[in-house]
């Protein structure tokens, strides 16, 4: 699938604002890989207080994104009549590698390494104009909600 709207997210992910994280899908190959958007504006609530006068989009919400955009390739990979969701199971290996504000665009990248015994493992990164911001090892398991 390509070119996932937010309303499209949105029946997928169970997350709201302000904790959806991914405005748009632009590839999807199930079973691979994903390319998602997040564009980060001055209006998200987290800029009042992280911090004030230096808005830094903080770096749980970095892994947070690259979370949602890893469960969507989940979700396109084995698509279910059931309403599963699929929820955090570890992250390992997270970096920082420069700071996200008000204005920038991340590029979300989401490769499916592995599953096994229901954990699926992710590679994720997240882009800034092409240059690396976050990168992490994202597991995730299925949950019917």
């Amino acid at each position: 699938m390509e070119n996932m709207d937010i309303g499209q997210i949105m029946e997928r992910l169970p997350h709201r604002y302000p904790f959806l994280l991914v405005d748009r899908v632009l590839e999807c190959t199930p079973g691979e890989s994903l390319l998602a958007i997040k564009n980060v504006s001055m209006n998200e609530p987290f800029f009042q207080g992280h911090f004030p006068g230096k808005p830094v989009m903080p770096g749980v919400l970095l892994v947070e994104a690259m979370a949602q955009a890893t469960c969507l390739l989940a979700m396109e990979t084995e698509p279910s009549d059931q309403d599963i969701t699929y929820l955090l199971a570890g992250v390992d290996n997270a970096r920082f590698k420069r700071q996200v504000v008000p204005g920038d665009q991340l590029a979300l990248q989401a490769t499916l390494e592995k599953r096994k015994r229901g954990i699926w493992v992710f590679s994720a990164r997240a882009l800034v104009d092409g240059k690396l911001a976050a990168s992490a090892e994202i597991m995730c398991t299925a949950r019917e909600i």
